[in-house]
């Protein structure tokens, strides 16, 4: 029987490129946010490229009607239920058995650790709402990394690169647009389930089209530092705007960048915390930080995700013990029948910690069963000042 001959992937067609640098691409992270119709494109054409290790970040499951602007997904996949991250990663790894594609079925913001933002090249946005592009581009900026932000509709699209002290997405808001969002996050103590967002008409030929325009800017982005990237431009605070109706392309400058907006708040001289994993109990965890930080009191503070122990609703006057993150309750409260009856009729409010310190009740409990997520970064308050610790005992099941 013959031997199968081993080959290397884009040998002899992306090295014939004068400025395709092949370690650079076999070694570099992108994690791409959301698996919809842009998301199968930029995930399948990272794969062609050999791009060595693409994320791929979704919670929502397959539907029929993804299945006609979706390269990566089969009508079996709908019938199952099937993740689309999950299925993206199969199918890419199927395409390219050389790489590696890890899916993450959750939230890009409370589900996906910010160890991970730092470690990757450069981000993909595939999200299809303001509020999505709002919360990764605030991670972004906070880990000082580009993200390319891509949209659909009908026969048009547009690609737009956000970097920091370039470009910010919350910049350039208009006023009504950052009120919608500041209603989407709501007040702190009160909760409603949220309706599903009505779908907006794409094809799939402006997802190909400007999905393989936000990969060509991530290969660009991949080459910045290389001796031969002089030779292309990128889109760093500028969008290409596509017309299909009209077969126009444009590029116009697109760049806001406010003193004073929090979104450009960076985390720096962050801490490895080796020994740190989100899998370790809080009592432990605090143990380690006084320890680490050679400190008396401290305490975890919940940025990005509050640890509810219940809910009590209006009529009737009700009690309800959830002990979940909040970004997991608007689920919980769906898939409770009694909850779910009620949320149509009354206003649930929380009783929820902001912050973790020795007074926590509930310290048997992980840092991930009370919202933080693998390979995080968490931000500890202490007498000593404000420190950032990374949860690098989680690093090898991603790095």
């Amino acid at each position: 029987m013959q031997q199968e001959k081993k080959y290397e992937w884009g040998e002899g067609v992306f090295t014939l490129l004068s400025w395709f640098k092949k370690d650079k691409v076999k070694n570099a992270r992108v994690l791409v946010a959301g698996a919809g119709a842009l998301g199968n494109e930029v995930v399948k054409d990272l794969a062609l490229f050999g791009v060595g290790h693409i994320y791929v970040v979704d919670f929502d499951q397959i539907e029929i009607s993804n299945l006609t602007r979706s390269v990566l997904f089969r009508e079996e996949d709908a019938y199952n239920h099937s993740y689309k991250a999950e299925i993206v990663a199969k199918r890419a790894m199927e395409i390219n058995p050389q790489i590696k594609v890890t899916p993450i079925v959750g939230n890009l913001f409370s589900e996906v650790g910010f160890g991970l933002y730092r470690a990757v090249d450069v981000i993909i946005g595939c999200l299809d709402s303001r509020m999505a592009r709002y919360l990764l581009n605030r991670l972004c900026m906070r880990a000082g990394k580009t993200w390319i932000d891509g949209s659909i509709e009908n026969l048009t699209g547009a690609v737009k690169v956000y970097t920091p002290g370039i470009n910010c997405y919350e910049c350039g808001l208009s006023r009504e647009e950052f009120n919608i969002i500041m209603l989407r996050t709501g007040c702190a103590d009160v909760v409603r389930a949220q309706t599903s967002a009505g779908r907006v008409a794409t094809t799939p030929i402006s997802a190909s089209i400007i999905g393989a325009m936000q990969v060509q800017e991530a290969m660009k982005i991949i080459h910045l530092d290389s001796e031969n990237s002089a030779q292309f431009k990128t889109l760093q605070g500028k969008m290409l705007r596509y017309e299909g109706m009209t077969n126009s392309m444009n590029i116009y400058k697109f760049s806001s960048w406010k003193k004073k907006c929090p979104a450009h708040e960076q985390w720096q001289d962050i801490m490895d915390g080796k020994e740190l994993s989100a899998i370790m109990t809080i009592k432990d965890v605090l143990k380690y930080l006084k320890s680490l930080l050679d400190v008396k009191t401290l305490e975890i503070n919940m940025l990005n995700n509050k640890f509810i122990d219940k809910i009590v609703s209006d009529k009737p006057e009700k009690e309800f013990n959830v002990m979940i993150p909040e970004s997991k309750l608007d689920e919980y409260i769906n898939s409770n029948a009694e909850l779910r009856k009620l949320s149509y009729r009354t206003i649930f409010h929380k009783s929820f910690f902001e912050n973790i310190d020795s007074n926590f009740p509930y310290k048997d409990l992980t840092l991930q069963q009370i919202g933080i997520p693998l390979f995080d970064v968490i931000q500890v308050s202490t007498e000593k000042g404000l420190y950032y610790v990374e949860l690098t005992g989680d690093a090898k099941l991603f790095l």
